[in-house]
């Protein structure tokens, strides 16, 4: 049998490619395979720099990126990644020299990708439901693209702020179409009860307001209703709904050059993914045909979908342990390392990065955490091979929302990440210590 075979006989999920696969390996216990990211050893990385540790593959982010690209060939788009699905410089780097713009919702996120690109600006959009008129100042003083502005609060801020500057701001509102996005609660946003965007219904109202103010331009249309959505159907609910409010913006004398659809294209955490570039493809039909003949710009906000399989988290065991008949797999990777199967009950696919053997049992594990809370899992009831302390786990599928929403809970650290491209490794954020998380106190 075939490593990559072996590797299937773990799990019916456990490689990634073009960043993660198995590669036969052999150590002191016999011959196996062990988890690669391109062409790096991750227990190589897992020595070298310690764990928890967030690995990132190159060649992942931009054969994603890639399929977005020729899937709109044919349709004038700009594509904003969504800084907020993970906002490393180097990534952002990366995606800049690519020739990415970005989505950015707050002036933290601003200043990354101008630290990243200094001339990103131009291809800048600030979203957000709480813009501060700081954040709108710095935005304006940078020249971004566009500001979609959700309420007609908001909008009075920044007129205030581009009359400050005397600089003129483009704006779309972002409205709410009511479209359910069939996703996780928390994560859906384009229903009337969430607190995003404007009732599409009172757009036109409040772009006549807007047309009517000094330093506004009108420029575009904004809608997004909600994040890791796998069906194409309510993006192409949403757009449609969308394209009828563009066609009554013209006959009210509106020129809206700009469409942002915003994201929310999903990931497959716990089946196998169908051919990614399909996938895409099918968004993109949904997406552009309400939209052929109204001669606008599009613009796409992809972040999980981007870098979300271009992540691992590698973590070492650091107990067995058994209560009764339960066992537990007690890991030095947390909840505030990886927050979303606490904050969500989200499935991250869990994975030994050494096979040893192609027909070991399989035992059923909880794979916790050491801070102290009941919810410190990264998965339960998984089923595993025999894994022993001091062996490494990868959790798949992690580039998106994980270090992004990692935090210091029970003063811990946060993990170091590497940016993997081919056969080199590059250390893209240290690991951080105690006396940095010491040092703003008082």
């Amino acid at each position: 049998m075939s490593p990559r075979n072996a590797a299937t006989r773990v799990s019916g999920m456990v490689e990634r490619p073009p960043g993660f696969c198995y590669r036969e390996s052999k150590d002191s216990r016999g011959r196996g395979s062990a988890l690669y990211c391109e062409n790096v050893s991750l227990n190589h990385l897992a020595k070298q720099y310690g764990t928890p540790l967030y690995v990132y593959s190159t060649a992942t982010i931009r054969a994603r990126l890639s399929a977005f690209e020729k899937a709109f060939r044919h349709f004038p788009h700009t594509i904003c990644y969504s800084v907020k699905a993970n906002s490393n410089l180097s990534i952002l780097r990366l995606l800049a020299r690519a020739g990415c713009g970005f989505d950015v919702v707050s002036g933290g996120e601003l200043e990354r990708v101008l630290r990243a690109d200094r001339r990103g600006a131009r291809k800048i959009v600030f979203s957000g439901v709480g813009k501060s008129a700081d954040e709108m100042l710095m935005a304006l003083k940078a020249g971004i693209l566009l500001f979609n502005v959700e309420s007609e609060s908001e909008l009075s801020v920044l007129a205030e702020c581009a009359a400050r500057l005397r600089k003129e701001a483009r704006v779309a509102l972002r409205v709410n179409p009511d479209v359910d996005a069939r996703t996780h609660p928390y994560i859906s946003t384009g229903l009337h009860k969430h607190k995003f965007g404007i009732p599409i219904a009172s757009a036109r109202s409040l772009y006549a307001q807007a047309a009517g103010i000094k330093y506004l331009k009108v420029a575009g249309v904004s809608v997004h209703i909600g994040s890791q959505i796998t069906d194409v159907e309510p993006f192409a609910e949403a757009v449609t709904r969308v394209a009828d409010l563009i066609r009554q913006l013209s006959a009210d004398g509106h020129t809206i050059e700009l469409v942002d659809v915003g994201g929310g294209v999903g990931i497959a955490y716990e089946q196998r993914e169908v051919d990614f570039a399909d996938h895409v493809a099918r968004y993109a039909s949904g997406v552009t045909g309400p939209l052929r003949e109204l001669k606008v710009h599009l613009l796409l906000e992809p972040g999980r979908a981007i870098i979300g399989p271009a992540g691992v988290l590698l973590t070492s065991v650091l107990y067995r342990k058994r209560n009764d008949g339960k066992r537990f797999l007690v890991v030095d990777a947390a909840m505030n390392d990886l927050m979303r199967p606490a904050l969500y009950g989200a499935y991250h696919e869990i994975v030994p990065v050494d096979i040893k053997s192609e027909t070991e049992p399989q035992e059923v594990v909880d794979v916790v955490g050491p801070v102290c809370e009941s919810g410190d899992f990264l998965g339960r009831d998984r089923n595993l091979p025999p894994v022993e302390e001091g062996d490494l786990l990868a959790v798949l599928d992690t580039g998106a929302y994980g270090m992004a929403l990692a935090s210091n809970y029970n003063t811990r650290p946060r993990p170091a990440e590497v940016l993997v491209s081919g056969k080199s490794a590059k250390l893209i954020r240290r690991r951080e210590k105690v006396r940095d998380l010491l040092s703003t106190e008082l």
